[in-house]
């Protein structure tokens, strides 16, 4: 615990790349069929903590070891956000990212990553099932990514103010709620998921059955509760640490939360609980990607074998605070043997009730039609939202 709290801010991490040689696009977004001689360079977007280099704190370091086996040289740039991870994309600048599920498919739509030869990936066979073949790294049959790292969003409040115990979201969607100016919830777009994964169970009639395939209806239904919602927030966060710290001091009693966030803000406040809600929760799944325009394709799949090998797994679960997708990783884990198990790494049944975030599109990710609304009007709705 004493060294999680050393982690510092959970920022992302860029992956920087340039593009493929040759002018030839279809060329270039093809998958490999064989990982051929490194290009010496490798340019990464990363979440913050994905790509320690040693020099943060010295014995977290599986960079060096990466470069000195593969002559890759790692650099690496950071974003605060999936948008941000996007836009980065956008640029044609980088080799891969660790796109979570709110931007994997919005990439995969623009043409910004390239399909994935997982036969070249040696341990892809050893990756937890449940994190395989899922709306937010495949599409039309096509892997578009490799698994990294998982968590779920649990509801985490004080247990000195909030009384009794919550079971349900409806407690941080109360408009009237007695906690008002001291609730939070997550700052994206992707949050309105979060609204109607619970007006799934407090509004049957409106038939929401998944919270990232939302017809107009229901996604003005999830939208107008979350305007409500927004006058009893007190702040949102995207920045773990500041989470951490407004839990900590008892500005925030109430709202949404990451396990890291518990585990670090439980160590000085321990009147924090958490739980897992009766109407299940939101969850969020990292996924490496290789860009369509990868100057350096060779090391990037290179990395991608690397990272997900289970001793570096094993140090990147544990620096970072989630479960690893490489459940090998865990009997590496000696900081704290009972890491996975903190993090339901292995537990298929809780993963697969978890809705890892998706990015939403107009074609139904759930297969209910084309009708859904696309996550550009998210977007826009989330701006609404934040007034």
């Amino acid at each position: 615990m004493r060294k999680l709290q050393l982690l510092g801010v959970v920022a992302v991490l860029g992956i920087v790349g340039a593009a493929c040689g040759g002018d030839d696009d279809d060329a270039s977004s093809a998958p490999l069929d064989k990982i051929g001689e490194g290009e010496k360079a490798l340019n990464l977007v990363v979440w913050a903590g994905y790509a320690e280099d040693g020099s943060t704190y010295p014995e977290y370091d599986w960079v060096h070891p990466f470069q000195d086996k593969t002559g890759c040289v790692v650099k690496s740039k950071t974003a605060a956000t999936s948008d941000e991870m996007f836009q980065l994309m956008s640029t044609g600048q980088y080799d891969g990212v660790s796109a979570s599920g709110d931007s994997s498919v919005r990439l995969i739509d623009a043409d910004l990553v390239a399909p994935v030869n997982v036969d070249l990936i040696t341990n892809y066979k050893d990756l937890s099932p449940f994190l395989k073949d899922t709306d937010y790294n495949t599409s039309g049959g096509v892997h578009y990514g490799v698994p990294h790292g998982w968590g779920a969003n649990y509801l985490m409040y004080n247990t000195d103010v909030v009384s009794p115990a919550p079971d349900s979201w409806g407690v941080v969607f109360d408009k009237s709620s007695p906690y008002s100016g001291k609730v939070t919830g997550y700052d994206a777009p992707i949050y309105i998921a979060d609204g109607a994964l619970y007006l799934a169970t407090a509004q049957p009639d409106l038939g929401i059955k998944d919270p990232y395939s939302l017809k107009k209806d229901q996604f003005d239904a999830a939208v107008a509760l979350l305007k409500d919602q927004h006058g009893i927030i007190g702040e949102y966060w995207n920045d773990y640490t500041k989470a951490q710290a407004a839990f900590e001091s008892g500005s925030t009693v109430l709202g949404t939360t990451w396990q890291i966030i518990y585990n670090l803000a439980v160590a000085n406040n321990p009147k924090l609980a958490t739980v897992y809600p009766k109407e299940g929760a939101t969850g969020w799944s990292d996924t490496w990607m290789i860009s369509s325009k990868a100057a350096h394709p060779n090391c990037m799949y290179m990395w991608m074998d690397y990272i997900t090998s289970p001793e570096v797994q094993a140090q990147v679960a544990y620096y970072f605070g989630e479960a690893p997708a490489n459940p090998k990783a865990c009997d590496l884990i000696t900081d704290d043997p009972t890491h996975c198990d903190v993090f339901k790494a292995k537990d298929a049944d809780f993963a697969s009730a978890v809705k890892f975030w998706a990015t939403p599109r107009k074609e139904c990710l759930d297969g209910s039609g084309s009708d859904c609304v696309p996550f550009s009007e998210w977007i826009k709705a989330w701006t609404e939202i934040k007034g």
